[in-house]
């Protein structure tokens, strides 16, 4: 038995609009948004009263997904600061392949990313850099070079 395929990364957010603008402007897809509640969202999260709006995102090629959820009840909880390290146990980030590393991060600063250190090169492989996008989350960026 093995899994079929990484169907989304689900990101719980305060703020979907600026949420879906970040990723809009990294280039990915907005799908669709829709309002979750009842039983199964309860039984899927094992919380009680799930009451939240959802946004689905894909990436142009079709192959990955983002979830946004704006929790309406039960609120959402803090994890505490948004600015952590990335090397917190648990911590996690998402990457994309990217055309243009500098010119993602030019569009994507006006929508408050934050490069968490500088654009590096990984050999004569690619450019990498983490930066901080909506909510805290981590985003990576790598450009292959060719």
């Amino acid at each position: 038995m093995a899994i079929q395929r990484m169907d989304n990364v689900g990101i719980v957010v305060e703020d979907m609009d600026a949420a879906i603008a970040f990723f809009v402007e990294l280039g990915m897809e907005l799908e669709g948004r829709t309002e979750v509640e009842g039983l199964v969202a309860d039984q899927c999260t094992g919380l009680d009263g799930v009451h939240c709006d959802v946004a689905m995102l894909r990436t142009p090629d079709g192959h990955s997904r983002i979830e946004l959820s704006k929790y309406r009840s039960p609120e959402a909880i803090s994890a505490g600061p948004r600015n952590r390290p990335h090397n917190i146990l648990g911590t996690h980030r998402v990457m994309f392949a990217v055309d243009d590393i500098k010119d993602t991060v030019a569009r994507l600063r006006p929508h408050g990313a934050e490069i968490m250190g500088e654009i590096a090169r990984f050999e004569d492989i690619y450019l990498l850099c983490y930066l901080r996008g909506p909510e805290g989350v981590i985003v990576g960026l790598a450009e292959q070079l060719h």
